[in-house]
């Protein structure tokens, strides 16, 4: 090894910082050595899920049981010594512990036979799956409760006079006897699910639909590894929390027609009396649209009027059809053409000043804003969605969006006007994650509005259509909710497209993909989520519940280990109770599409770059030493 003879003073200031780590000779040697073993052990596996939309039962069940990991290794491990039923058994368990164990017990059969048997295949289950770790990351994973009697059973190993299996034997025979078997259980069922899963990518969309975002957003704030990439729905309540009116409003509207205000009320401590009481005094009851539905459409469309007329550049103007309700006739004019609405109850429509709020309506939204501003649990779940979030994510040479990378009518990036500046391709990405970033820091006027563009606009990258939500709440006619979309929905089907999108973000390898959200998979129609020869990956199938009978299955998700990259498809989840008592794990179909030559390892992942980068820092620091251009200590 070259001995240093000279240092810069920034090389110098650098290995100083890195010294007081990595005091002397030996410390440096030391960890040059155990980070070259990490480089070469087999990569973790990654996990990739999408729109969930607030569907907290499927989506807990998926994370429970890892997309059919967990399943797939308690095949190979005891697929010749347990039946079918004891295996779904052992897999409820790992998913559901305390329930099951409830369970069980209820059934008379938790002797201890049953849980000296049932520790024994779940210290071997985490055994196995510890394998492709550094004993120093296991640690790290086990439950502190348990953690040295964990590492004890997880490394026992047979000796000469098998006194390691006598200790192993022992510690098992104390659980019993301490009567802490269930609580050993269960925290050997955590240990299993974290070891099987490495890293989460959640690809968008957790908010809107479904009944429980919020109980999601509690999950994903304990899991152990995780990033985000928002979606339109995420970017919605990001920019309510952040105070802008436009998007509370869109924000409400969505859960009174998906019938979520449980959610806004209970969870989120967000009190709808006084819209109620406002709607229900100024609005006909009708059957065909609800009072409340009513009142906050007409102040969302609004405040998204006076929006676009602030902002020309948007290009949005055909959304101005506030102006073109005529009322008494309950009919709007459009290109010379009369469509009939389901509604004539407009009383706060101004036809003179037709996106001005009456004083009774800016002074409610003012007070919905603020209960979104000031809703402590929904701060918390948003700091989490900007922490651990961006627009998008390049992860070990895949890249990761939620919705679309906006292109012109000839397929090339489309260029995208935003504060007297123009952006395409990846600096309008990165443009759009400053601009939702200094909305929630900042909260400035046109950082607010460009958060709802971001939600709703025709060349958001989180959205990519024109949204017609004035239509779909209004129109009696369903051919006028057809929603043109990006040409990037077209062109991204071409692997020319696709590579030219995965060049743009630095991603050169011939095994790089875009793995998307946001468009459900018409699986039912015979679409697959395998598009562009196999460039491009779109892994929303439906978990949202109203999707399922257009999409015909209840989800896709993605695992990529160190041996292939394989597409989940699953069918819709029943219930928890109904996997308690029956076992009834999520049918899912697995197609591996694309297998490694050979097997990934650490040093060939992203995470191997960086500890590869610190073994030549570690190195240098060591040669410096070894020179006496450094004082070891």
């Amino acid at each position: 090894m070259d001995i240093c003879t000279t240092l810069d003073p920034q090389q110098r200031r650098y290995l100083e910082l890195l010294a007081r780590q990595y005091p002397n000779r030996r410390a440096a040697y030391t960890e040059i050595i155990n980070l070259q073993a990490i480089l070469n052990l087999p990569k973790g596996t990654e996990h990739f899920i999408s729109d969930l939309h607030g569907e907290y039962e499927a989506f807990r069940h998926i994370l429970n049981n890892c997309s059919g990991v967990i399943r797939d290794k308690v095949r190979l491990l005891y697929d010749d010594t347990l039946s079918r039923q004891e295996q779904a058994d052992l897999c409820t368990l790992i998913y559901y512990p305390r329930e099951k164990l409830e369970r069980i017990k209820k059934q008379n059969r938790a002797d201890a036979l049953w849980y000296r048997s049932t520790l024994n295949r779940l210290i071997e289950l985490a055994r196995f799956l510890s394998s492709k770790y550094s004993r120093s990351k296991v640690r790290k994973a086990l439950p502190a409760e348990f953690g040295y009697i964990l590492d004890e059973l997880l490394h026992a190993q047979q000796d000469e006079d098998n006194n390691q299996q006598v200790y192993h034997a022992k510690i098992l025979e104390s659980i019993w006897e301490t009567d802490s078997e269930d609580d050993f259980i269960t925290a050997l069922a955590a240990l299993i699910k974290r070891l099987a899963v490495d890293h989460l990518h959640i690809v968008g969309d957790i908010y809107d639909r479904g009944a429980h975002a919020d109980k999601i957003m509690d999950i994903l704030m304990q899991y152990h590894s995780l990033d985000i990439e928002w979606g339109n729905h995420d970017i919605l309540w990001m920019g309510a929390a952040a105070g802008s009116e436009a998007c509370v409003a869109a924000v409400l509207r969505n859960n009174i027609r998906a019938d979520n205000l449980q959610m806004l009320e209970s969870g989120y401590g967000i009190s709808l009396r006084t819209l109620a009481i406002f709607a229900r005094k100024t609005y006909r009851k009708e059957a065909a649209i609800s009072q409340e539905m009513k009142a906050i459409s007409a102040i969302l469309f609004k405040l998204e009027g006076q929006l676009l007329l602030r902002h020309p550049e948007y290009e949005m103007q055909d959304r101005l059809l506030l102006e073109k309700v005529d009322p008494a006739t309950a009919t709007v004019t459009l290109a010379g053409k009369r469509y009939p609405l389901c509604t004539g109850d407009f009383p706060t429509l101004d036809p003179a000043a037709p996106y001005r709020l009456t004083d009774e309506e800016a002074a409610l939204v003012e007070d919905l804003t603020n209960a979104f501003q000031n809703s402590e649990r929904l701060a918390r779940h948003v700091r989490f969605l900007y922490a651990h979030g961006s627009m998008y994510r390049c992860y070990n040479q895949n890249l990761l969006f939620h919705g679309c990378i906006p292109l012109d009518a000839d397929g090339n990036f489309d260029r995208v006007r935003c504060e007297g500046q123009s952006y395409q391709g990846r600096h309008y990405m990165d443009y759009a994650d400053q601009l939702a970033r200094r909305a929630y820091q900042q909260g400035d006027r046109e950082s607010l509005d460009g958060i709802w563009y971001l939600w709703n606009g025709k060349k958001s990258p989180l959205c990519g259509r024109v949204v017609k939500t004035f239509e779909r709440t209004y129109f009696t006619d369903p051919a006028t909710y057809h929603e043109p979309r990006n040409p990037y929905y077209e062109f991204c089907t071409h692997e020319k497209t696709a590579a030219m999108i995965l060049h743009e973000f630095g991603l050169y390898s011939g095994r790089s993909h875009i793995i998307n959200g946001h468009t459900p998979v018409k699986a039912v129609k015979g679409e697959s989520p395998i598009k562009a020869n196999g460039k491009m990956l779109v892994i929303d199938g439906g978990f949202c519940r109203a999707y399922q009978p257009t999409t015909g299955l209840a989800g896709y998700t993605l695992i990529f280990n160190s041996h292939c990259m394989k597409i989940k498809q699953h069918r819709p989840f029943e219930s928890v109770e109904k996997a308690l008592d029956e076992n009834a794990d999520i049918e899912s179909e697995t197609h591996v599409f694309e297998e490694e030559p050979k097997r990934v390892m650490v040093g060939n992942t992203d995470t191997g770059l960086l500890l590869a980068a610190k073994i030549r820092d570690l190195q240098q620091l060591l040669s410096c030493y070894r020179g006496g251009l450094l004082q070891e200590h």
